[in-house]
């Protein structure tokens, strides 16, 4: 018994957390539409102006139609054609207006629209830059381009046509619920019957429909993660012929989207025809209870006339209130999506009061520092490292040995959990971001090249460097040559990702934009790992030239690399076990001194 009460409290501890937290991201996301719609408020105003008049205007149509035909006809046989041109010149003009001002207001909320969609793709862009590295390790790059894409046409296609048909057709059926309530309290009082059935339908399409809508969105995410990550991977998928395989599994996920866009459709299936058959049931019964008064002389034939066109006319915007209902909750789903990356705060924030060092000399000092991943074991457990200015440092050790960790940590990809990164004495945590980008500049193994010409890669580095500053860049790590050798020389088009150049190229372009940076650190993070022989002495020669009068933290495996260095620290699981000059450890019994032995033997 007791138990089963304990099962019974956690379910209800879970299910007041689960609505708590839906209500967090109700309200996360409603701060997000009123943080975008607040600089647009004198155009909605000005837009809902518009849309009241101009929906008075079209609801007007029938009571002048009754007018008309009750007065005018009657006064037009007397010979008075006044009540009659009346009417139809002011049917007319309600028409024009109406009609303009619809215009009007399609171009207003397209441009309300367009300014949201502009905002949010620039939030999302920056905040996808601004948060850390950490975020983007553990958030795969598909669900980013999802939450740019996807996400963001589904909110698009809601304020493009949901939000207009909802505006227009909630604000015509209340006009014209007040029109038949002028024109016959009787008919109106039908209506509003046959709301309960319409309102019962409607709920029931709700609490369906939330919960499709939101696997429509997942599903969504799925493929398109799954498509990005097979595109950006595709030479491991060619490798190693996994096609066929993510065939199956791609299949999957486009099966599993299908079969929820399936249960969509049948959602629809009953909730249009549904409202079909409620209008029509509606709108006989205003026909045949007006009938009847007309019979009787309660009621005139331009008034039935009236009634039973608005009576018709107020079911008119329900489909399209359904469609925007499906837009809304698309939108809903991937508006709290965005909102959620949106209001990720970075692990690694800026200073709130930073300190500026406009000049850095290059000394770097871990001090009690200890590390560990979030929610992962201790990487660096109580490290301290004293690297002079000035002075080459080599890392050496077994594949998660910390060495990568170490080099983030200078960096500040990640803040020490414990401890102090300092640069010239000044805690990194600190200095001003733009002191630390210009002080401190890692090379990665992978050396990317974004899309562009050669000259805009290596200007990446210093993005107002003169074409002669870039070309000396070139020549200092040896990169000139095979540069001037491609078709159009610095304006060759690398391609996606460096397509156009070697390995070794794209290191040696890495390089130049690295040396025009001329920051006080390099890091170089196993940059010659994926070279070949001859392609790794070209890079060692831009080395020596870029190291120079600089500090420089050097992770290799390679012990060629090491060569240069002036200190070689060995790391395993996260300390230091042997510290010294590359000849005094090689002359040593120790850890590098084996490795170095082996080395020698594999190039014997």
């Amino acid at each position: 018994m007791s138990q089963t009460s304990v099962t019974g409290t956690s379910g209800e501890e879970r299910d007041d957390f689960s609505r708590a937290e839906s209500r967090q991201i109700r309200s996360r996301s409603l701060r997000l539409l009123g943080s975008l719609l607040e600089p647009l408020r004198a155009r909605l105003v000005v837009g809902i102006v518009v849309i009241i008049v101009s929906t008075a205007a079209q609801v007007a149509g029938p009571a002048l139609i009754a007018f008309g035909i009750d007065r005018g006809l009657p006064s037009l046989m007397k010979n008075d054609w006044m009540p009659l041109a009346l009417a139809g010149a002011a049917y007319l003009a309600t028409g024009v207006i109406g009609a303009a001002l619809v215009a009007w207001f399609t171009v207003l909320s397209a441009r309300i629209s367009q300014a949201v969609l502009l905002d949010l793709r620039r939030r999302v862009f920056l905040q996808t830059q601004r948060l850390s590295l950490e975020f983007h390790e553990s958030y795969t790059s598909g669900r980013i381009i999802s939450r740019q894409t996807s996400d963001l046409d589904s909110i698009r296609e809601l304020l493009d046509s949901g939000i207009n048909n909802l505006v227009q057709g909630a604000l015509y059926m209340v006009f014209v619920g007040l029109a038949l309530l002028l024109v016959d309290p009787l008919s109106a009082a039908v209506l509003l019957v046959s709301l309960v059935p319409l309102a019962i339908l409607t709920r029931w399409f709700q609490l369906r429909s939330q919960r499709v809508f939101r696997q429509t969105r997942t599903a969504s995410a799925n493929v398109i993660v799954k498509f990005v990550e097979t595109m950006t991977g595709i030479r491991a998928v060619k490798a190693f012929r996994t096609e066929t395989r993510n065939e199956g599994d791609f299949g999957e996920l486009v099966e599993d989207y299908r079969q929820v866009n399936a249960r969509v459709i049948r959602l629809f299936g009953i909730y249009n025809p549904g409202l079909v058959l409620i209008g029509n049931v509606t709108v006989a019964v205003v026909l045949l209870v007006g009938g009847l008064r007309v019979f009787e002389g309660q009621l005139a034939v331009g008034a039935l006339l009236a009634v039973v066109l608005y009576t018709r006319r107020f079911f008119d915007p329900m489909e399209d209130m359904a469609m925007f209902y499906n837009s809304y909750q698309s939108a809903a789903a991937a508006l709290e999506k965005i909102s959620g990356v949106l209001e990720e705060q970075p692990s690694v924030p800026d200073p709130a009061a930073p300190i500026d060092l406009w000049t850095s000399k290059g000394h770097v000092r871990f001090s009690d520092v200890e590390f560990a991943y979030a929610g992962d074991r201790v990487i660096l457990p109580t490290f301290d490292l004293d690297i002079p200015a000035g002075q080459t440092v080599a890392l050496v050790g077994s594949t998660g040995a910390g060495k990568s960790t170490l080099a983030k940590l200078v960096s500040r990809f990640y803040d020490p959990s414990t401890g102090e990164v300092s640069l010239d004495g000044i805690d990194l945590r600190s200095l001003h971001p733009k002191d630390l980008r210009r002080a401190i500049v890692m090379v990665t193994q992978e050396a990317y090249l974004f899309s562009g010409t050669v000259a805009d890669n290596i200007a990446i580095g210093k993005p107002d460097a003169s074409f002669d500053e870039i070309t000396a860049a070139a020549r200092a790590v040896g990169a000139h040559e095979f540069i001037e050798g491609l078709p159009n020389g610095y304006e060759t088009d690398v391609n996606k990702r460096g397509g156009r150049v070697s390995a070794g190229q794209r290191q040696l372009i890495s390089f130049a934009r690295a040396f025009l940076a001329d920051p006080a650190v390099l890091i170089l993070d196993e940059a010659t790992a994926s070279l070949d022989i001859p392609s790794e002495r070209l890079v060692q020669n831009a080395l020596q030239t870029l190291l120079a009068d600089r500090t420089a933290i050097i992770i290799a495996h390679r012990l060629s690399t090491v060569a240069i260095a002036d200190r070689v620290l060995v790391m395993e699981h996260g300390r230091i076990v042997e510290d010294g000059t590359p000849a005094d450890l090689i002359a040593g019994t120790g850890r590098f001194a084996a490795l170095h032995a082996s080395w020698r033997e594999s190039l014997a």
